[in-house]
């Protein structure tokens, strides 16, 4: 049997003798960093396009590659039909019994027939039920659907979340990030999103400018308010009233609430959120294949979620740092509605934004379609790859060609346009073209048995049934920042705080107000507010609930401590300053604040400087003077220098440690695209060391054929072209195809044969047979020298396996800063039975 499991190079098929229509034995092998520069796969219905693309992912999952599928149709959740016991049981719960009856079978017996038929398949093609076990355990697969609740569900609302500081600074890519946003909830609304002439997408992408340059949030509900209230007065020289009149925005202030107080439109307030780092990882960072599947939703609203979701994409892209190899891949089916060739949905800009710039940053894009005439020909000459099967029309043809022609030439690689188009013309069932701009010229191939069980679109049960567990056993939580006390401290505030706050003497409540509906209830006015010392600063935390009929809201003092540790270890590579917000409940009773249990407070909470009039006041502690600040202070930075410890991960093989605020998950993460990158290195090594001895041996074979050709010349042209190639051989299927560009040798394993053949047949070419059988042996020895130095790159560096070792860095007391110590007063409300929750 034929090795494919090589590194870096993804098993596809074999390749296929047009003339003679048969499958020949060279094995068609991928080099994956070649996807940095994308592909296309082009077919119609029935040529084995979909077969194709997802071998092409189980290849990237087995190889550790993350990918984010967008499903259209429904049917790349057959990834998750994976059966490594190929039994009739495994494959009984998924099959057709509607095509069972078809063919005359029992569902059992149907069953049986797909078990065979697939154990068959996958024998035929060297692979096997471990090679399917391999697959699931290299990567975890998972069923998204977004506005849906058969597979994991996921909120939009993180979509209008400020991006970080480098997309900030990069102007051009902060302007893409807001044209996204704003485009797709347009889409949504169904109103045209002209970026020069639709008020509605000048206002909205004005009102998020705004917000994301301070770095603040926006849910929909703010997004509402700021429609109505924007945070500016001036539109460009034109005052805000004149451009759009306060009437005109509370129409599309009502419009977009109708969306988000629409049943319909619930599904997309729930779930994890839209965030592509967790999409491509779990939180123990192995890679996982997240399959959106989009069939169940309408065109505006598969529109609106595959804008958005580019536009994160994106964002996700520009915080990487730059690499040559395949980091993650971003595959699409059927995308010819959001790539079309003169229209501009909204999802076309991040489309071509991702085709011209995603290389630089390891990231790959992979896109299916069955109607090349529908595509943007000028964007698909960023394809670096392309995989054509069968086409409908001439038509497609056409416009294939053109898109290879304009790929040719980008990368200065020669196109012969009339040989392309009569292979074209003869591709049948699962025999594609692959035309690879880093490889010398196209090659025809047939493509694999697929591991997974391809059993067309999966129904909404069905979906249901495979992420049932899933959702049963609810992941865990990702790992929070380096912190030692991080968890502790939220552990404490999440149950602590009541006991004491329910202690508290009772408290007036505070008279109904309109914001109250229901019967008017009689309660003693509420409690002044402490006065306090003017050098004490004090400041509110919001109310974000409503206080019903018969409930009090009262503000209960607490201390808000702010606070910069610098964490310095040269030999850790650590030099980082951490900012610490901790707020704790005041005691009456005690003088002293113990920081230990304090609750750690959540980047970009906001502070009011005035509460609600209706509120009662709790009482102080008599501390409370500048003086108690004073010693609160102190106190807090006792329990920093005493509680807080930076973690950081350190891994001894690639002798790289972990950064601030990243956990052991987004470690080995990082890890594994630093030891993809080493791999890919290493392999060009390895194909630049033997590719000077494979021209060595290029040259003995020669000469070894001369002897022959003087003897038997009118069989020269036949015994010199299956002299030196190369197309069997292990370092072939070691290096894939791009052993044969380096040295220019193709086919020497059938020559071998031949020319055995040939020294039987007449003896006086004896010699020259030595010298073949010379080189055989030459061979072999190289073979196993190639494969002892790939087996060892392999073993020496997978990121999942590397031992970490877990380090701590303490601060020094003179390396902790005091920021700031001011009274916060927090609301809670109490109940009709007496006990306290947050308001806040």
């Amino acid at each position: 049997m034929q090795d494919f499991e090589k590194l870096g190079a993804f098993y596809l098929g074999k390749q296929y003798d047009m003339g003679e229509k048969k499958r020949l034995d060279d094995l068609l092998l991928y080099d994956a960093k070649d996807l940095t520069t994308h592909g296309m796969c082009v077919g119609m219905t029935g040529s084995g396009k979909t077969g194709l693309c997802l071998s092409l992912l189980e290849e990237a999952a087995i190889d550790g590659i993350p990918a984010i599928a967008i499903d259209p149709k429904g049917d790349l959740g057959n990834l998750m039909l994976t059966f490594p016991g190929l039994t009739a049981e495994e494959f009984r719960p998924w099959i057709d019994e509607g095509e069972a009856l078809r063919q005359g079978l029992s569902a059992d017996e149907y069953a049986a027939h797909t078990a065979a038929q697939w154990k068959e398949g996958l024998a035929e093609w060297g692979q096997d039920g471990a090679r399917i076990e391999r697959l699931k355990q290299a990567a975890d697969v998972a069923i998204y659907t977004p506005g849906g609740g058969a597979g994991l569900q996921l909120t939009v609302l993180r979509s209008f979340s400020a991006p970080g500081p480098a997309v900030v600074a990069d102007g051009e890519a902060f302007r893409d990030l807001i044209s996204g946003a704003v485009s797709g909830l347009l889409a949504l609304l169904k109103i045209d999103a002209d970026p020069i002439r639709s008020r509605e997408f000048i206002l909205l992408s004005n009102i998020l400018d705004a917000a994301w340059k301070t770095g603040r949030n926006l849910t929909l509900p703010q997004l509402i308010h700021s429609i109505q209230s924007p945070p500016f007065e001036k539109v460009g020289f034109i005052d805000l009233e004149s451009f759009y009149p306060q009437k005109d925005r509370f129409e599309l202030a009502m419009a977009l609430n109708n969306l988000l107080a629409s049943p319909a439109f619930a599904s997309w307030m729930e779930g994890e959120p839209l965030d592509i780092q967790k999409l491509l990882y779990t939180p123990e960072g192995r890679p996982r294949l997240a399959i959106l599947s989009i069939a169940h939703l309408t065109d505006a609203e598969r529109m609106f979620f595959v804008t958005i979701l580019l536009n994160e994409l994106v964002a996700w892209m520009r915080n990487q740092p730059g690499s040559n190899s395949l980091r993650a891949l971003l595959y699409m089916d059927e995308v010819f509605s959001y790539f079309p060739p003169t229209a501009n949905p909204p999802s076309k800009k991040p489309m071509l934004t991702l085709l011209k710039q995603a290389r630089a940053y390891g990231l790959g894009v992979m896109l299916a379609t069955q109607n090349p005439v529908d595509l943007d020909y000028k964007g698909l000459s960023n394809m670096g790859t392309w995989f054509l099967g069968r086409l409908q029309t001439e038509r497609d043809k056409m416009r294939v060609l053109e898109g290879l022609e304009g790929a040719a030439a980008d990368s200065g690689v020669r196109f012969d346009r009339s040989a392309m188009e009569a292979t074209l013309a003869g591709l049948g069932n699962r025999v594609f073209l692959m035309h690879n701009v880093h490889e010398d010229g196209p090659v025809v191939f047939q493509t694999r048995w697929a591991l997974s069980y391809l059993r067309g679109p999966l129904s909404k049960p069905q979906i249901e049934k495979l992420m049932a567990p899933r959702k049963a056993g609810a992941s865990a939580a990702p790992p929070g920042a380096r912190s030692a006390s991080a968890a502790a401290a939220s552990t404490a505030a999440a149950s602590g705080g009541d006991s004491f706050l329910d202690s508290l003497v009772p408290v007036r409540a505070p008279a109904p107000t309109s914001r109250a509906s229901g019967p008017a209830v009689e309660v003693p006015p509420p409690a002044t507010k402490p006065v306090l010392p003017p050098e004490v600063e004090q400041a509110y935390l919001p109310v974000r609930e409503r206080v019903a009929p018969g409930e009090q809201l009262v503000y209960v003092g607490a201390i808000l401590g702010e606070a910069k540790v610098h964490f310095v270890k040269s030999t850790y590579k650590v030099d980082d300053w951490v900012e610490f917000k901790k707020l704790k409940t005041l005691d009456v009773d005690s003088d002293s604040v113990d920081w230990s249990d304090a609750e750690p407070m959540e980047e970009g909470f906001e502070l009011e400087t005035k509460g609600d009039l209706d509120g009662s006041y709790q009482d102080l502690p008599k501390t409370v003077s500048s003086r108690g600040m004073k010693k609160w202070e102190s106190e807090l930075k006792s329990a920093l220098y005493r509680d807080e410890t930076l973690s950081v991960w350190k891994c001894t093989a690639l002798k790289e440690y972990s950064e601030l605020a990243e956990c052991e998950g987004d470690f080995r993460i990082r890890l594994s695209q630093a030891a993809r990158e080493y791999r890919d290195l290493q392999i060009e090594k390895l194909r630049s060391k033997y590719a000077s001895k494979l021209d060595t041996l290029q040259e003995r074979i020669r000469k070894a054929e001369q002897a022959v050709d003087r003897e038997r010349g009118q069989y020269r042209s036949s015994q010199v072209s299956t002299a030196v190639s190369f197309g069997t051989s292990i370092l072939g299927a070691l290096f894939g195809r791009k052993l044969t560009s380096v040295t220019n040798v193709t086919r020497a394993g059938s020559s071998m044969r031949a020319a055995g053949r040939t020294a039987q047949q007449y003896s006086d070419i004896s010699r020259a047979q030595e010298d073949v059988e010379k080189l055989k042996r030459e061979y072999q020895e190289l073979e196993d020298e190639a494969r002892k130095e790939t087996d060892a790159i392999q073993e020496s560096f997978n990121p999942q396996e590397m031992e970490l070792e877990e380090l701590e860095v303490t601060p020094r007391k003179s390396d902790i800063t005091i920021e700031r110590i001011l009274l916060l007063w927090t609301p809670w409300i109490r109940q009709s039975d007496g006990h306290l929750h947050k308001a806040h």
